[in-house]
């Protein structure tokens, strides 16, 4: 059974930091592109940033480039995502994803949340002073 679980969330203050982290189960990121989504109160699910198997690159929203980082652990079956310099407008519940064509792993892949097959339940983070 597959599983993602997501971690890290919480309250920071504008130009803070948070580090998520997503446990996955039941599937190597070996093999597997990782992707992370994200979803504000009132608005669409968007994708943040995804992640290849071995060295297949790593991608990025405009809106986050340069302030955040995708990573993964193989050896513990995680992926983090460093977000630095927040905003309030980076306020949402952010979900992991996993998905085996990791085709979908693209700048347009990110703009279909649709091509992931599995998903965490998200964490919450909030960027309010």
């Amino acid at each position: 059974q597959v599983q993602l679980v997501e971690s890290g969330g919480g309250l920071v203050q504008p130009g803070g930091s948070l580090r998520l982290s997503c446990v996955v189960s039941g599937l190597s990121l070996d093999h597997y592109a990782i992707g992370w989504f994200r979803q504000a109160p009132g608005k669409e699910r968007e994708g943040v940033s995804c992640i290849r198997p071995s060295a297949g690159g790593t991608y990025y929203t405009d809106s986050v480039k340069g302030r955040f980082t995708i990573s993964r652990d193989n050896a513990k079956n995680t992926v983090y995502l460093q977000m630095n310099s927040l905003k309030p407008e980076d306020t949402a519940v952010y979900y992991c994803t996993a998905e085996g064509d990791t085709s979908a792993c693209s700048s347009y892949g990110l703009t279909k949340p649709r091509s992931y097959d599995y998903w965490g339940r998200g964490t919450q983070a909030t960027v309010s002073s």
